[in-house]
């Protein structure tokens, strides 16, 4: 198995990890939880990195590594909307995991065609990534005595990576319109 795609798979192992020790009932779980995130987050980093460096790109790796993201993008989302029920949190979950599935849907649609496209991920994508993953470490590694100072700041910044959100999404239907067009 190739390095790049053993990190991948070792997100997606990572994701249940992350999410049972956020709700262990003991002391900095969130905290723990976090920890187990940022280690997931890196492996994102490191896992396209090596492809590229190491010319390990494989077809496993453009198909799961996006999966393996989105799910642990979703299950912070999941366990921040459950720990901070409102709808200021409720709102970028929303506009966050809705670009994901419809970007998701339409890189399957346009796989499927007669004539397979790939969209290359742009720069913008890459900024909205690193925002996503910084704001929902500081969302996750809340705990009560920091509240004051690491929401605002958190949330923050996942309102600032939802409006990358949508613009990245914008422009990835952008640059698919023309395949889209010719299948109405």
């Amino acid at each position: 198995m190739k390095l790049p795609n053993f990190l991948t798979l070792l997100r997606v192992v990572l994701i249940p990890a992350f999410v049972a020790a956020f709700w262990l009932p003991v002391p900095f779980a969130h905290l723990w939880g976090a920890l187990i995130f940022a280690l997931a987050a890196l492996t994102d980093w490191l896992d396209g990195y090596l492809a590229r460096r190491l010319g390990q790109n494989s077809r496993f790796g453009v198909l799961f590594d996006p999966i393996a993201d989105k799910m642990m993008v979703s299950a912070a989302l999941l366990l921040l909307v459950q720990e901070f029920p409102s709808w200021w949190l409720v709102i970028p979950a929303l506009v966050i995991i809705g670009r994901e599935i419809t970007v998701s849907g339409l890189r399957e649609w346009l796989a499927a065609g007669q004539e397979p496209v790939q969209i290359p991920v742009r720069p913008l994508g890459k900024i909205k990534t690193v925002l996503q993953m910084l704001a929902l470490l500081i969302l996750l590694a809340i705990f009560p005595g920091w509240r004051s100072v690491s929401l605002p700041v958190g949330l923050s910044l996942l309102y600032l990576a939802s409006m990358l959100t949508i613009l990245s999404g914008l422009q990835y239907l952008w640059a698919a319109w023309p395949t889209i067009r010719k299948g109405f």
